[in-house]
């Protein structure tokens, strides 16, 4: 959603300057290749980019082709063979050993729906959704391009009906957190990348003190929202913290209000008042948030533990899975900025389903691969 954000950031300023735009995706990758599906760039007519396509070796040629598109008002897809060490329309020795498909579109601002139109829907709500790109691999044939967004709630928009038919698929890839890439039967052999995005990560932190200045600092280079809160009016200013999104200075029981907590929100305790996080706990316990990380050593999740038996409450199981303590991942973290790295680190694991563990031990490629469907009745 970053690279989403960013991107539409770029193109209000670019329509607002009077440039045209165009809108370069990945819609699909044979092999290995440095961005997956769905990796998008913005170009403007004066060759200003927003977002990335690869590591940077296919940018270059890909403002050209952007701005080809631009020119003719058409789009079209672009293959980049990285396979081939020697190819003469990249001139780059990549080494990705893959294929990659990428679409620009150019974007009609008189159009309705276009895919930038669609693409701000994300913004609109903080919910899941997906979002439809057709494109062909076909020599000469038309690129549909991104003609729909679809969120639950039957929230559907799109100006092609032929979509509607991969409704169900929507459906699925909402159900499974996965995109995938669909073959249809078409006469253009049309194939559908049925992308899933979701809301950028939510943090919340309890705490405004110093280290907590490096943690937000990290998280907003991820894109990711911050909430900042502390009882401290002196610590919990916005000048201390501007590139948060909220500070509040806040009673501990009051924390949770006005905070909306959804599976992409994630709770960190460190404001080194052990009454002020004991009473947050307290509440987050009450909720369904899936991740509390709690900065300090063991022996101050233990007697948390206790403290909460001497009040009566009995901490089950399925929340002490719940809360991650001590926070962070074990990178021999010992400065605040160390600890700020260690503690995104492992929120963005667990949101990714990852362990944090070193890539020279995993078996496969790195990259978790979309799925590719065999061909469906139109």
């Amino acid at each position: 959603m970053k690279e989403i954000s960013e991107i539409l950031k770029a193109y209000t300023e670019a329509k607002s300057a009077g440039k045209k735009t165009a809108l370069a995706t990945v819609v699909k990758v044979e092999g290995s290749s440095y961005r997956q599906p769905g990796a998008r760039m913005l170009v403007t007519e004066d060759g200003e980019l927003t977002g990335a396509i690869s590591g940077g070796c296919l940018e270059g040629d890909a403002l050209r082709k952007a701005l080809l598109s631009i020119h003719q008002k058409q789009n079209k897809l672009i293959t980049y063979n990285t396979n081939n060490e020697d190819d003469i329309e990249v001139g780059l020795q990549l080494g990705c050993n893959g294929i990659v498909h990428i679409l620009f579109e150019y974007i009609d601002e008189e159009a309705s729906k276009n895919p930038i139109q669609l693409l701000q829907q994300l913004e609109l709500e903080r919910k899941e959704a997906v979002v439809v790109t057709f494109f062909s691999l076909k020599r000469n044939a038309i690129q549909q391009g991104t003609i729909l967004f679809y969120r639950k709630e039957n929230q559907i928009l799109s100006h092609n009906d032929e979509v509607l038919n991969l409704i169900s698929d929507v459906n699925e890839v909402l159900k499974t957190k996965a995109s995938i890439v669909k073959k249809l039967q078409t006469e253009n052999e049309n194939e559908a990348l049925i992308e899933y995005i979701n809301p950028p990560i939510s943090l919340v932190i309890a705490g405004a003190g110093n280290d907590v200045q490096p943690l937000v600092k990290i998280a907003s280079i991820l894109g990711w929202k911050i909430t900042v809160g502390d009882g401290r009016a002196t610590h919990a200013i916005e000048k201390r913290f501007p590139k948060a999104d909220k500070v509040n200075a806040v009673k501990p029981e009051e924390f949770l209000e006005n905070i909306t907590i959804d599976n992409q929100t994630y709770f960190v305790l460190m404001t080194h008042n052990y009454k002020y996080d004991l009473a947050v706990l307290k509440l987050l316990l009450k909720t369904d948030c899936q991740y509390i990380g709690i900065l300090g050593p063991k022996t101050k999740l233990n007697r948390m533990m206790d403290d909460l038996q001497n009040e009566g409450i009995n901490v089950s199981e399925e929340q002490l899975e719940r809360i991650y303590s001590p926070v962070g991942l074990d990178i021999g973290a010992e400065t605040s900025e160390e600890i700020a790295l260690s503690i995104v680190s492992e929120i963005k694991a667990f949101s990714a389903g990852k362990t944090g563990t070193s890539l020279k031990y995993k078996a496969g490629k790195i990259h978790d691969e979309i799925h590719y469907e065999r061909s469906i009745s139109k």
